[in-house]
């Protein structure tokens, strides 16, 4: 049986593929509905639609590439159905390669069997 700290890994990954293909509406299973994101320059999404539709709009800009998060610990909650996942993100485009990156720290919850994200922070601390 899959640990929920590899699960979520697992599922941290996934979602680094889909942003990489482009697929964005396929992005939508893995957020809460009233899921809440802060970005890197502190603008707040709240909702998995417009999470979503954030994503879709990223992907029309023919230099984007991906964004990736690398997680780098889970912690799971005593009752095991939430966790909180910290790592790295960076943000990549053609021209410029690597060139926003920070921190992020997201919340995970566990609904009818399967983890998702219920909020995500991310830091940037490096532009260039």
């Amino acid at each position: 049986m899959t640990s929920p700290e590899d699960a979520i890994a697992a599922r941290r990954k996934l979602t680094n593929r889909l942003i990489a293909g482009r697929a964005a509406a396929r992005l939508r299973p893995f957020f809460d509905p009233k899921a809440v994101v802060i970005v890197g320059d502190g603008g707040l999404i709240v909702g998995a639609d417009a999470i979503v539709e954030a994503f879709a709009a990223q992907f029309q800009d023919p230099d984007f590439v991906a964004y990736v998060r690398t997680t780098e610990a889970v912690s799971l909650a005593g009752n095991g159905d939430r966790a909180a996942e910290r790592g790295a993100w960076a943000a990549v485009s053609r021209s410029r390669g690597e060139h926003i990156s920070g921190w992020y720290l997201a919340a995970w919850k566990k609904v009818r069997g399967q983890w998702l994200i219920e909020s995500e922070t991310f830091v940037t601390l490096q532009e260039s």
